[in-house]
């Protein structure tokens, strides 16, 4: 999983972090079995090659770099999530950045200061799910409490545009993830406003069997058959932060409507 050896000679994946407070016997036998599920799950998304347009864009940029990151060595392969394996909080966004999680392997993480990556866990920190607030690197010591980050597309797509087709491709990786966190209660994610017949497949629940279909809004959210909650939230890029459509306070709304949805189930 990750934190264990990738598949590369000299590479090594970010880690799946276990919860820094006390674990009693049982959610530790919990964590195990679950981490046992995700390194099966993140051995199948490493290596997939369904996307042939996704996986030949992620090498040629791994191969051409960005100049500020001309020195460094490009994961350049699709990212699994990251988090807590007893995560009860599931974050699904669209698909890494190009020289962001395609570039150091863990999602969310060196697309830059005050990136999206710092943005979202400097919520995440505020809430108490990180213990701290940025997201740069891969050796810099970020742990997840009760939350797991996953995409809907796993490797990044030009001009941050995956096909439907794509989307559809890689819903198999995001269920089997889903799967491996049987402690995940609420969802904050962006999957509502995805282009796929399964909307909700990323809280377990096929979009088939919710009627009305979940509309997405920021903050919106939406209880689903399964006992889980659906909670709709921008996605923290620059192009949102930059112009104010989403902001510190809106986003550690999302935060504390999920937090109250874990401690009412």
């Amino acid at each position: 999983m990750q934190g264990r050896r990738a598949d590369g000679a000299a590479e090594s994946m970010p880690r799946v972090v276990t919860t820094p407070r006390r674990l009693n016997a049982e959610l530790a036998e919990s964590a195990e079995k679950n981490w046992a599920s995700l390194a099966a799950v993140r051995d199948a998304i490493v290596s997939c090659e369904r996307c042939p347009r996704l996986r030949s864009y992620c090498a040629e940029v791994a191969r051409t770099k960005k100049r500020a990151h001309r020195d460094e060595i490009y994961w350049g392969k699709p990212v699994p999530g990251f988090g807590d394996p007893n995560a009860r909080l599931l974050l699904v966004a669209l698909a890494p950045a190009a020289h962001g999680a395609n570039r150091t392997g863990r999602v969310f993480t060196g697309d830059g200061p005050m990136g999206s990556g710092d943005f979202l866990m400097a919520a995440l920190h505020r809430a108490g799910f990180a213990n701290i607030p940025t997201s740069q690197r891969v050796d810099d010591g970020l742990t997840l409490t009760d939350a797991f980050i996953a995409a809907a597309v796993r490797c990044a797509p030009p001009d941050n545009k995956p096909s439907t087709d794509e989307i559809a491709n890689c819903l198999a990786h995001l269920d089997a993830e889903v799967g491996a966190l049987p402690a995940s209660r609420a969802s904050s994610s962006r999957w509502a406003r995805l282009r796929s017949t399964r909307t909700c497949s990323s809280c377990g629940a096929a979009a088939s069997s919710v009627r009305p279909r979940p509309a997405f809004g920021h903050g919106l959210m939406h209880a689903l058959p399964n006992g889980q909650t659906l909670i709709g939230c921008y996605h923290p890029s620059r192009q949102n932060t930059n112009t104010g459509k989403l902001n510190a306070a809106m986003m550690d709304e999302v935060f504390a409507k999920a937090a109250l949805a874990l401690r009412e189930r």
